[in-house]
């Protein structure tokens, strides 16, 4: 381990997969709806979990860390994809650009005046809270075949080996789900999809485009369920400041320096995921098109 504290991590590894094994094989004989509702968080902290270990926790051998969580519970992201785009993501001065940035939602004016409105309309509605939890998964799903679709057809043999590694992992997931579980594997594919639904609520708006590359993260002084399904992540300019910093440190972090961390990100702050909700549940919380000039969008 890279110290004592990262026992916290590897706990929360371990119970993850005990819960989701003993949902999958034990719960669903008993009621598939309580299934259903504890795999779907189940899924999404261990996505969290996948975040955590690509940043190097909790051990000091990356292969290690890569392979306790590359067994795709979610089933339809591949781990070693996420953790290239992720990576790709933290370099500072990319983040929210379209062109540069590929965990950035905004779109570039040229591609979104040549887009049909039927489409125009569907991202506007994505950029919506409620959009987002029930288009955002299937649009990044879609975005990221049709990338990685390209860049295979163009030779990355990196794309390539990154999705034959996940199909290979996927195996066994499907294997218990369909042999020695009493849950249908259409219900699994549901949870799979409200894992990931459940996952943009911390993607929502932890990015806007700003002048300033450190005011493009957001804080969000949340300390609930939320704050421990994300594993402190809605702390999201303390992680891109330090990103090497484990999860479990970071409140500490924020707290001893709150007015450092505010001033740099000028104030893009919410006290709660539940103040996001009842602001933009139904409301575009931004324009999807890219600003040709970042600012404070409205």
């Amino acid at each position: 381990m890279r110290d004592k504290s990262e026992w916290r991590t590897i706990f929360l590894i371990v119970i993850c997969y005990a819960i989701w094994i003993g949902a999958v094989i034990g719960l669903a004989e008993v009621s598939t709806l309580v299934t259903v509702i504890l795999l779907v968080p189940t899924i999404t902290l261990h996505s969290s979990l996948q975040h955590e270990c690509l940043h190097g926790h909790p051990f000091r051998s990356q292969l290690l860390n890569d392979a306790i969580v590359s067994i795709p519970l979610g089933l339809f992201i591949p781990y070693l994809r996420f953790k290239d785009s992720h990576l790709k993501h933290h370099l500072n001065s990319r983040i929210c650009d379209p062109y540069d940035d590929p965990e950035s939602w905004y779109l570039a004016q040229p591609f979104w005046q040549r887009l049909p409105v039927f489409f125009k309309l569907m991202l506007q509605l994505n950029n919506t809270l409620i959009g987002r939890l029930v288009l955002g998964p299937a649009i990044a799903l879609v975005r990221l075949i049709v990338s990685d679709c390209q860049a295979i057809f163009a030779g990355h043999t990196s794309v390539r080996n990154a999705w034959i590694t996940h199909i290979v992992l996927a195996v066994p997931v499907l294997c218990v789900v369909t042999w020695w579980s009493p849950l249908h594997l259409s219900y699994y594919l549901v949870c799979c999809y409200g894992g990931l639904s459940l996952l943009m609520i911390r993607t929502y708006l932890e990015h806007q485009a700003e002048e300033s590359v450190r005011a493009r993260s957001v804080i969000i002084e949340d300390c609930g369920i939320f704050s421990l399904l994300f594993l402190n992540n809605n702390l999201h300019a303390v992680h891109h400041a330090y990103p090497a910093v484990a999860w479990h440190k970071l409140p500490e972090l924020y707290s001893s320096n709150r007015k450092r961390f505010l001033a740099m990100n000028k104030g893009y702050r919410f006290d709660n995921y539940w103040q996001i909700i009842r602001l933009f549940a139904l409301r575009q919380k931004e324009p999807v098109i890219y600003p040709s000039k970042p600012g404070h969008l409205k």
